[in-house]
């Protein structure tokens, strides 16, 4: 009772001072009494807390120095003597005051509202519900989701099978992309993912949990064993997490919304796991001082050494996950040293007894696995809101932590030291180049080597002897002048600069000194001469020094002893958005295949570190990373596999899990197994179903006179008569060519026919046409031939065509043929044409018909600026198109086109939601939302899918930012509840293509009218290459 006494008044005081760092962020106050009175008055209610401050704030002026210091004082709770009972404790450490920089904070302060409560649950706990309820950033408490926003499976379960041994993505569960971001990187880490699989419950628990931690907590860690052994053995791409998160929703209730960044979910998660971990820790070790394998694996110590007003202090503390400020600081080095110093330190190691105040961190022990939080958000007093801050900053995949180390305090005293001086010079060096390269006391000012080569120019061109105002003869025409060096009356050629090729010679070019001597000349050009040299000789010795003297700051450090402590970059969690709306996820070096892998909730990607660096830096788009986790690269088994302790092989998938986890992966995967084989017998019964529909005439192997009906549903269509009537003219035309050149009752005169009317399709196949005459559409054998079909599939659709009983001509003719053509139908046998390659390639010449009637209607209603109407069958013909080119390049149409259209039209869609949402009005604003829901955001992953395409990834961009912009604008607590609740869906950069509508009916068009429609509506656009192109 005394040891879970002594757990809750720990967490007390961590979450008061949680509390009280949070709010010295926020509002930048100091005063520590002034926070815990704040705190007080609001009952633990941030935002109260805030408000009541901000208030305070405007009547009590900004706190000193040493205002700040006094929180180093004998009996207070954050400076604790070394080995005292509360250095245990985890100390928050983002309150970090320095005035001179700006402090950031985490996205959630200004949302918590969160009050410890004497029932041992604390609201920190509480607030795990509304993680796992909010569907994403809300910038007030009382902003509720309605619809959040959650992925559908695709209905073919093979879009669902795993790959291989490709890792396992988590499906998001309604915009729990943090959630997927953080498990991963843990999973990731074999030696956490050994812990979880392998944790078993306190034996004594297993029957019925004591109290509402472990009865919150055993179940947790259940599911959350039963999800990492999916993700291990898993057969399906991606696996619900939905179970363990509805575990945590069902054991805290909320009836608010509150934002949690990754960092403070990961603060969360740790907490309850270390719990878990030690409930079986004091049963497994009674007696002794229990050891948790997270505190062991996520915690480490360091010593702070301060001076109060003269009077030095040393303490211990225990971290976590540690903070670190990003504005003002270009590398993790640079937040590093920032972040480890505090105040003036240089009484802190002088024998001078002197009255300055300030303190150092000094790392006494790291954690295996050190986490970096980057604040990346600022509160903006202005506003009353939180902002992001988009500046880049640098960090390396190998850490060197030796400087920072307790061990090395004196050695890295001196090297601080001698950088501080090295960097005092460097700004001297700095600022005398910076007089060579701006040379000038004007506001204008110009690099001074320039100066005087301009001068000695000057000085060297050739002389006049007028001034320029009087060396113009103004009764002369333009273009004619005179110069000391012509007579009054000779004339200079006009020069005409858009036709001449040259300047006159005797025309000066630049400004000339009308006065000098042979002997000043000379002087003057040796002075600038000379002078120039020495200015260019200094300005090279300036920036020589200022180059030795950057390369001995970074190399400071590069001794062999003081790279004894490596981390490696494991994981990397990004964030793209703003600071009240955005999505995650992240990236996660694989060692085993040593290359970067990016997981985005369902999708996991081989990666580079280049593409880490493009997303994680920042100051690139609106992206950048929020949290780094490195790892101790001298203990290896933080990342390895284990082996079979008998055959030392590898332990790979099921072989990794405990029997309980290996039974429950084997039904789920036996459950997946039997949807994939329903799936594969629905889709054969339907493919069976769809061949006896056929028609007989159309596909039969062996077609017999009394039954056949002719062509294909394209070559005669009982819809459009016209269609049917212009084939048979087509048919009529050559039969009669046909007949004129053989004898009308001739065997002969079938195979003449068919080489009249080959020969004329040939003909337009290899025409050079511009796109608004596609002669592909005029008949099937055309497209047959552009695409090389087989030439047995060429002759049976001739013959197909000559054999059509509804031919209305000379019956002296068409019956002839007609019955000849049957004939040779009946004799060909079915090993000599592949009905089933027969088939597909009329397939694919519908399928082209069909896109093209999708592309034509399309731009009709884009050209009459009916977007809304347009958009679906762009995007239907630009997908359909896409899987016709993927056979060839003439199967389609230019995907060019039809991507510059689609794209167009999402960005007036775009522009015309974002303008009715500027009206305010609640109609326009429900419509332009909707616009954005239920059209564009659904279309956005089609767009990002093919990364190659810059001008799609630049639209989404240009669509994004302009809805992030509004962000930073006044508005109606209504609309700011709309627009948080719409931006996560809109920043979601997931490439999975969620449900969509279905495509819209098409009309049936004769192919006479087909080709006069879509040729005029491509006359008014322009393509990029014309179909015939190489061909």
């Amino acid at each position: 009772a005394a040891s879970r006494r002594r757990v809750l008044q720990n967490s007390s005081r961590r979450h008061q001072q949680t509390l009280l760092n949070q709010l010295r962020e926020v509002t930048g106050t100091t005063d520590i009494q002034l926070l815990q009175q704040a705190l007080q008055v609001s009952n633990g209610d941030l935002a109260e807390a805030v408000a009541f401050l901000t208030e305070k704030n405007a009547k009590v002026p900004q706190q000193d120095e040493a205002t700040y210091y006094q929180t180093a004082q004998i009996g207070n709770d954050r400076y604790i003597s070394v080995g005292s009972q509360a250095d245990t404790n985890v100390i928050d450490l983002t309150g970090d005051d320095k005035d001179d920089l700006q402090r950031a904070i985490a996205l959630s302060l200004e949302e918590s509202n969160r009050a410890f409560r004497e029932t041992g649950i604390t609201d920190e706990e509480q607030a795990i519900s509304r993680v796992l309820e909010a569907s994403i950033a809300e910038t007030k408490a009382s902003l509720k989701r309605t619809h959040p926003e959650v992925w559908s499976d695709s209905p073919n379960p093979h879009d669902r099978k795993r790959q291989d041994s490709c890792p396992v993505g988590l499906k998001n569960v309604g915009n729990t992309c943090w959630f997927s971001a953080v498990i991963q990187s843990l999973f990731n880490l074999l030696e956490f993912q050994r812990l979880v699989l392998h944790y078993s419950p306190p034996a004594r628990v297993q029957d019925l949990p004591r109290n509402q931690k472990e009865h919150r907590n055993l179940p947790f860690m259940q599911e959350l064993r039963n999800l990492f052994s999916l993700m291990v053995g898993s057969r399906r791409k991606y696996v619900d997490p939905s179970k363990a998160v509805e575990i945590l929703k069902d054991a805290f209730k909320s009836s608010e919304s509150q934002q949690q960044d990754v960092s403070e979910f990961t603060h969360k998660l740790l907490d309850w796991l270390e719990d878990a971990f030690q409930m079986k820790a004091e049963e497994d070790r009674e007696g002794e001082k229990p050891k948790n394998p997270m505190v062991e694996l996520f915690y480490g110590r360091f010593l702070a050494v301060g001076v109060l007003e003269g009077k030095k202090f040393e303490n211990t503390e225990t971290f976590g996950q540690y903070p670190l400020q990003v504005n003002g600081f270009k590398d993790l080095h640079e937040c590093l040293e920032a972040a480890m110093v505090e105040g003036e330190i240089e009484s802190l190691h002088s024998a001078e007894n002197s009255a300055k105040s300030g303190q150092e961190h000094w790392f006494t022990e790291l954690p295996p696995v050190l986490t970096f939080e980057l604040s990346r958000f600022e509160f903006n007093q202005a506003l009353g809101r939180p902002e992001k801050i988009h500046n880049k900053l640098e960090f390396p995949p190998m850490l060197y932590m030796d400087r920072y180390m307790d061990r090395n305090r004196d050695i890295t005293r001196i090297k601080r030291e001698e950088i501080r001086r090295l960097k005092e010079h460097l700004t001297v060096l700095q600022q005398r180049l910076e007089r060579y390269l701006s040379y000038g006391s004007g506001p204008k000012r110009f690099p001074l080597a320039d100066v005087l080569q301009y001068a000695m120019e000057f000085a060297s061109s050739k002389p006049v002897c007028t001034s320029p105002v009087e060396a113009i003869d103004t009764s002369a025409p333009p273009g004619e002048s005179k110069f000391c060096t012509t007579t009054p009356s000779s004339r200079l050629p006009v020069h005409k600069p858009f036709t001449q090729s040259r300047v006159p010679p005797d025309l000066p070019m630049h400004p000339a000194p009308r006065h000098i001597t042979e002997e000043e000349l000379r002087v003057l050009e040796g002075c600038l001469h000379r002078w120039r040299s020495e200015v260019e000789n200094d300005t090279r010795d300036l920036q020589g020094s200022i180059a030795r003297i950057h390369r001995t700051i970074e190399l400071m450090y590069s001794d062999k002893m003081m790279m004894q402590v490596p981390y490696r970059l494991h994981a990397v969690l990004v964030h793209e958005g703003q600071a009240s709306a955005g999505h995650y996820w992240a990236y996660i070096y694989d060692p085993h295949h040593c290359c970067w892998m990016k997981y985005n909730d369902i999708s996991v990607t081989k990666s580079s570190w280049e593409e880490l660096v493009r997303d994680s830096f920042g100051g690139y788009r609106n992206a950048s990373a929020y949290c780094l986790m490195y790892i101790n690269d001298k203990k290896p088994f933080l990342i390895e596999e284990e082996f079979d302790k008998e055959t030392g092989q590898v332990l790979n998938g099921l072989d990794k899990l405990p029997p309980d986890l290996k039974e429950y992966v084997r039904e789920d995967n036996e459950l997946f197994q039997r949807e994939l084989q329903e799936w594969d017998a629905a889709q054969a019964r339907k493919a069976q179903q769809e061949k006896l529909a056929l028609s007989p005439a159309l596909w039969t192997t062996r077609v017999s006179a009394s039954t056949h009906t002719g062509s294909a549903p394209y070559m005669e269509q009982p819809s459009p008569p016209n269609d049917s009537k212009h084939l048979q003219e087509d048919t009529e035309r050559a039969i009669s060519r046909a007949a004129a050149e053989q004898d009308e009752k001739s065997p002969e005169m079938l195979l003449s026919a068919l080489k009249v009317e080959y020969t004329r399709l040939l003909r337009l196949a290899q025409e050079d046409t511009p796109p608004h005459s596609d002669h592909r559409l005029q008949h099937v054998i055309v497209y047959f031939i552009q695409n090389r079909a087989p030439k047995k599939i060429l002759e049976r659709t001739l013959l197909t065509q000559f054999a059509d009983r509804n031919l209305g001509f000379d019956e002296r003719y068409g019956r002839n043929i007609m019955n000849v053509a049957r004939a040779k139908l009946d004799l060909i046998k079915p090993d000599e044409v592949n009905m089933e390659e027969y088939e597909m390639w009329h397939q694919d010449y519908r399928n082209f018909r069909e896109t093209t009637v999708f592309l034509m209607i399309g731009l009709e209603l884009f050209q009459k600026k009916s977007y809304v109407e347009a958009l679906m069958y762009l995007i239907y013909s630009y997908q359909y198109n896409k899987e016709l080119l993927a056979k060839g390049p003439y199967r389609g149409h230019d995907e060019e086109l039809i991507a510059h259209y689609r794209r167009d039209c999402l960005l007036k869609l775009n522009e015309h939601a974002a303008a009715l949402f500027e009206t305010g009005e609640e109609p326009e604003v429900t419509g332009g939302l909707s616009v954005m829901n239920e059209l564009v955001v659904p279309c956005i992953p089609l767009l990002l899918v093919d990364e190659l395409e810059e001008k799609d990834v630049v639209a989404v961009e240009d669509m994004r930012n302009r809805w992030c912009s509004y962000l930073g604008q006044e508005m109606e607590p209504n609309l700011q509840e709309k627009l948080t609740d719409f931006l996560p869906k809109l920043l979601d950069c997931s490439t999975e293509i969620k449900s969509f509508a279905e495509p819209p009916k098409l009309p049936s068009y004769s192919t006479l009218e087909l080709c006069e429609r879509f040729g005029n509506v491509m006359a008014s656009v322009t393509l990029g290459r014309t179909p015939a192109d190489g061909r």
